[in-house]
């Protein structure tokens, strides 16, 4: 008899946000013991469509609201969670710009919170000159911070 298919997914939605400064904004976090550093965004509710997902996480994350300004890039391999094994991710980027840029609170060093705090998580603004995929943690930024540079 042939394996089971691998059914389980999760898909995630971020947002690339450069502000006046050619500055990408991004989010040093903690969960399940790990510390990393990603794009802002998070996982797609059942019910929702991708953009709303993005605009309903920035929110949650930032307290800012975002338009949608054009689709970056969507997985196209096989990645495995991290946190979840046995589960593929898919993720999906687009680039936003924020409706009020003073409405993220951003801190000048990574990880500006209490190294003991489980799903902490603070914002900071890096230079797109300076930015490398190893500023990033998760395998497929890293492909879009590539992307992001090229296409800039």
């Amino acid at each position: 008899m042939p394996e089971p298919i691998n059914t389980r997914f999760t898909i995630r939605v971020y947002g690339i946000i450069l502000n006046e400064n050619e500055e990408v904004l991004l989010s040093d976090e903690s969960y399940m013991g790990h510390r990393f550093t990603k794009f802002p965004g998070g996982g797609l509710e059942y019910g929702e469509g991708t953009i709303d997902c993005l605009k309903r996480e920035m929110r949650e994350e930032t307290g800012c609201e975002v338009e949608v300004i054009s689709h970056i890039y969507t997985t196209d391999f096989f990645q495995e969670s991290k946190f979840h094994p046995g589960m593929q991710v898919v993720s999906i980027y687009y680039l936003v710009r924020l409706k009020d840029t003073g409405c993220i609170n951003v801190s000048d060093k990574p990880y500006n919170f209490p190294e003991d705090v489980e799903r902490g998580q603070s914002f900071r603004w890096l230079s797109l000159d300076k930015l490398t995929p190893d500023d990033v943690t998760l395998p497929i930024d890293k492909i879009v911070v590539e992307k992001v540079k090229e296409e800039r």
